[in-house]
């Protein structure tokens, strides 16, 4: 199934339109997608539409849960369902950054000569699973940041193009917190979204145990191609987004700052950073990718709502009396945002 990424020229007002038939496709085409995810990862049914998001919107996605809760089942059955090429990094804190870009190696010549050699690194692929990530050393961590930004990795003294898409997906453990180190704010904050992976109910669980301890075990069928994942990509970015839409979320923006003149007492007293600019774009374009998932073509309020949590549970951070006076951040958020838009209306 290809996804053509076909727009119609400029009608008046220079605003392009999606051909109907390309727009019917790709709906069809995610649509499969997130289905064949939830047959062999159960249960999880915002969490895989979170994940599809993030990839289609260009993004990369922390995924933060307890040990055995699927993390990893999740982000291998994405990898087979886009056929997107996969490495997985465990990190551990003797691992160098050099594990990840490469490095120079000694090669035979086929002469009688050794020659030194760029060996590229598991960084070299479209899907990267940054397995706890949490638990190398802050010099490696940094490894990734020019890679998650740039698409590029620097390395044996030249810049070498990622292979395109290029996403991460990393997880961390929130319980162990011995021999880990955070994640800076300047790295957290180039994650699109923060999932949260709790355990599965009593129900699911039991889904689950029928479907993986039995002789054959579900299998992930590819339905994507890595071409269509960058058609879509490139789709996602000509939603339109209205004035007032655009105007909330800049309001919203500048209202958890606690040094701008638009932040509330609240915020000021409770909030020690609030939402960046780059974080204001990841919000908007991951609002355009769960417009086109719910089947619009353009982005309305309910859109923003929707990926609101997971954009900015990371990057709006309580500080040490907001955390002592128990302050609820999603609570604040929402908030905030729902002011916003009616500031905005």
């Amino acid at each position: 199934m290809t996804v053509i990424s076909t727009l119609k020229p400029a009608d008046g007002r220079g605003e392009p339109r999606m051909d109907r038939e390309a727009l019917d496709t790709l709906l069809e085409s995610l649509r499969d997608a997130r289905s064949e995810i939830g047959r062999v990862v159960l249960g999880q049914h915002e969490i895989v539409e979170q994940l599809l998001i993030g990839l289609i919107a260009g993004g990369h996605v922390l995924l933060e849960g307890p040990p055995g809760a699927g993390k990893t089942l999740l982000v291998k059955t994405l990898a087979d369902v886009t056929g997107l090429s996969f490495s997985r990094v465990q990190f551990t804190p003797d691992l160098m950054p050099a594990d990840i870009t490469g490095s120079l190696v000694l090669t035979p010549d086929g002469a009688g000569h050794n020659v030194l050699k760029f060996q590229p690194g598991p960084i070299f692929t479209q899907l990267l699973l940054a397995d706890e990530i949490n638990r190398a050393t802050p010099r490696t961590q940094s490894a990734l940041l020019e890679a998650m930004q740039e698409r590029t990795v620097s390395a044996a003294g030249t810049s070498m193009k990622l292979p395109q898409p290029f996403c991460v997906l990393a997880t961390q453990n929130p319980i162990e917190m011995e021999g880990t180190y955070s994640l800076p704010e300047a790295q957290i904050d180039r994650f699109m979204f923060r999932i949260d992976v709790g355990y599965p109910s009593a129900e699911t669980l039991a889904s689950i145990l029928h479907a993986t301890t039995g002789a054959e075990q579900p299998v992930a069928r590819r339905i994507l191609t890595p071409e269509e994942i960058l058609s879509i990509q490139a789709l996602v970015r000509t939603v339109p987004i209205a004035e007032h839409v655009r105007n909330a979320v800049a309001l919203f923006a500048l209202a958890t700052q606690p040094s701008a003149k638009e932040a509330s007492k609240e915020v000021r007293r409770f909030v020690r950073f609030g939402l960046s600019p780059r974080g204001a774009q990841a919000l908007v374009m991951a609002a355009k990718a769960h417009a086109l998932l719910a089947g619009r073509y353009n982005v309305a309020i309910e859109d923003i709502r929707a990926v609101l949590m997971p954009a900015l549970r990371h990057r709006v951070q309580l500080n040490f009396e907001g955390s002592a006076e128990g302050v609820s951040l999603e609570g604040l958020i929402s908030k905030l945002f729902e002011h916003s838009v009616k500031a905005a209306s």
